[in-house]
């Protein structure tokens, strides 16, 4: 029979036990059987059956050892709690009595219960110290339940205040390990975010008070040390970081309205923001202009250092108006033509730098500037761009260039001009942009946009002007130089050769539509048109958009009026004027360079007009009567038909009469 704890369950009857398990043994039973009785057999179940229950006597023994010792541990872990219950309780009770005490004792007078005042305010004090204390010391354990009973005591104390002011500074510790304040920041309020609520009756006060707490200690010193230790001696490094800071504080708040903080928020974390940098902001403005002016400069004159240039003053007031007005209406050359041995003095690396700063400093402006000033900043330092940019540098570039162009007899003369243009053009596209993206946003809702756009066209057309002051003298330089060539080039016999049948002649496609053709022989053609070519080239790399067609319409009506003026000047021979008339053909195939229509049509108008040199006389009127020329003056018409050698002789001044 096992022997388990189960055989000894109430009622238990010993002799009935002792029976039972003799009677389970083979031939131990007393009443005979089927087998007989053993006393050997039986007293050997006895004693192994004795000695089970000794081993099972022990491990019950055991068992009930542990169980008293858990209830042992139990009952006194019982009798702490119910001692903290008390004591918790009496706490709450002494302070309910004292602080109705304190609340009484107000309204005893002095004079006759002085005493009794003193010490229910000395207990009162005492108690409060004692809530204080068991406060504390449950936040540094971490009992949420244990703060916040002791809190709705406090509540109704005056040291309440206190308390919250210890839960701060308190959950302020270890916070701050990492170099990124601002990062911990919004940490350390996400963490106590979720506790405040279950401590605190009022969670958004102590939120709010935690904040405040932390933007006027820690992020106030914060800010101090990165900006006082550069503010006077590296004032760039002091924009870039009040930048930081105040972008990085303002970035923190805006994470912060996410808690709840009362009411109005955002006009609380405004107040914070504006007592950490109002200091700083005020004088924002005039270190950021004082800034911009040093560096500019700074830039300016690195640039004309690194060119070995020393820059020329340009002249003011009156004088120089007077001067300025002369040359804008007779293109003269006032002063001295200089050689800039092909420098423009426009550096697109400067004008990079310049517009790097001037975006920076209206990036700072925008973020730092108050809303009801930041037109007016923005204002200002435009107008340190266009100082700086438009006035000591592209201006002064266009005065040198002006001064650099060549009077228009100048021989060989090399033209710079336009490569200032093309320069210019493309520097003032980059301010123009940076004016639409990044100072537009600042200024379009105020009044200082008309301001703005006034200031901006002003430089635009101040720009213009000496721009198309040096393109029209450009071009007169051009002309100059094609005078030049055909003056040194083409003789007054070119045109009436003394022997006519030796002269080489090449045929080739129609040059007028009655005579064999020829290509023209002479210098003086092939120069010119070379030389056009390049000038036209030019323009085109030089300018852009409407520009191009602008210039290149006026300078082709200058080179036509050139090539007629100049062949008027000579007497033509039949021969001559074939000689001519592929002259005009070459003018003609280079005028298509031009790609602009009037200026095509005007040489096709000059090549009809040099058919009148060779045209039979009885074939005159006919001619004149073309598509091309029947429009044209008749003097003019009459001019050209002069310059025939044979115009005396042949009586052809009759078929104008």
């Amino acid at each position: 029979m096992a022997t388990t704890a189960q055989l000894f369950e109430e009622p238990f009857d010993a002799d009935e036990y002792i029976e039972r398990l003799a009677w389970r043994t083979p031939g131990g039973g007393s009443k005979g059987g089927a087998e007989a009785f053993d006393p050997k057999r039986l007293l050997e179940e006895f004693e192994n059956h004795i000695e089970e229950l000794k081993q099972l006597d022990e491990k019950i023994q055991r068992r009930v050892e542990k169980l008293e010792h858990q209830c042992h541990r139990e009952a006194k872990e019982f009798a702490h709690k119910v001692q903290d219950l008390q004591r918790s309780n009496q706490i709450k009770e002494a302070a309910d009595i004292i602080q109705k005490l304190h609340l009484i004792a107000q309204e005893l007078p002095f004079d006759r219960f002085a005493d009794v005042k003193a010490k229910i305010a000395s207990k009162y004090h005492d108690l409060e110290r004692q809530l204080i204390q068991e406060f504390t010391a449950a936040q540094r354990r971490g009992e949420i339940g244990r703060m916040r009973e002791v809190a709705a005591v406090l509540l109704h104390f005056k040291g309440y205040a206190h308390c919250v002011d210890v839960y701060i500074k308190q959950c302020q510790e270890g916070a701050y390990l990492r170099n990124d304040v601002f990062e911990d920041t919004a940490i350390l309020c996400q963490r106590v975010n979720k506790q405040v609520g279950e401590v605190f009756s009022s969670p958004e006060t102590v939120m709010a008070k935690l904040i405040q707490n932390i933007f006027e200690n820690k992020l106030q010193a914060h800010v101090k040390e990165k900006l006082e230790g550069t503010r006077h001696s590296d004032v760039e490094q002091y924009l870039k970081n009040l930048y930081d800071l105040y972008t990085r504080t303002t970035t923190l708040a805006t994470k912060l309205t996410e808690f709840n903080l009362g009411s109005d928020k955002h006009t609380f974390l405004s107040k914070l923001i504006k007592s950490i940098f109002s200091t700083y902001l005020e004088s924002y403005i005039d270190m950021e202009r004082e800034y911009l002016r040093t560096r500019g400069a700074m830039i300016l004159q690195r640039y004309y250092d690194s060119k070995n240039h020393q820059k020329r003053p340009i002249g003011t007031g009156s004088i120089q108006e007077l001067k300025e007005r002369i040359r804008q209406r007779t293109n003269l050359p006032l002063g001295p033509s200089i050689d800039t041995h092909g420098e423009t003095f426009l550096s697109p690396e400067l004008v990079v730098n310049l517009l790097q700063e001037t975006r920076h400093a209206f990036e700072r402006c925008h973020k730092l500037s108050d809303p009801s000033d930041l037109p007016k900043n923005a204002f200002s330092i435009f107008l340190l761009l266009v100082e700086h940019l438009c006035v000591d540098h592209i201006d002064y570039a266009l005065e040198i260039g002006l001064s650099a162009i060549p009077s228009a007899d100048a021989k060989n003369a090399n033209l710079y001009f336009l490569d200032v243009v093309q320069q210019a053009n493309s520097i003032f596209h980059l301010f123009d942009k940076q004016f639409n993206d990044q100072l537009m946003p600042l200024i379009s809702s105020s009044p200082k946009l008309a301001e703005c756009l006034h200031k901006k066209k002003e430089v635009i057309e101040q720009m213009e002007v000496k721009l198309d002051t040096g393109i029209d003298r450009t071009l007169n330089c051009m002309v100059g130089q094609m005078k030049h060539i055909l003056a040194t080039e083409q003789k007054k016999t070119d045109f009436k050769p003394e022997d006519e049948n030796n002269v080489m002649i090449h045929t080739s496609a129609s040059c007028f539509p009655c005579v064999p053709v020829c290509i023209p022989a002479w210098q003086a053609c092939s120069k010119v048109c070379a030389y056009v070519s390049r000038q036209v080239e030019h323009v085109r790399k030089s300018m852009d958009g409407k520009n191009v067609d602008t210039v290149l319409t006026e300078l082709g009506v200058r080179f036509h009026r050139l090539i007629h003026e100049h062949l008027q000047q000579y007497n033509y021979s039949s021969m001559g004027g074939m000689l001519a008339i592929c002259d005009v053909a070459e003018y003609r195939r280079c005028a298509k360079d031009f790609r602009v229509p009037l200026v095509l049509q005007l040489f096709d108008t000059l090549h009809a007009l040099c058919n009148l040199l060779v045209v039979a006389p009885d074939n005159l009127k006919q001619v004149c009567s073309g598509e091309q020329l029947t429009n044209l003056d008749r003097n003019l018409l009459h001019a050209f038909v002069q310059l025939r050698a044979d115009y005396r002789s042949s009586r052809l001044g009759r078929h104008f009469s």
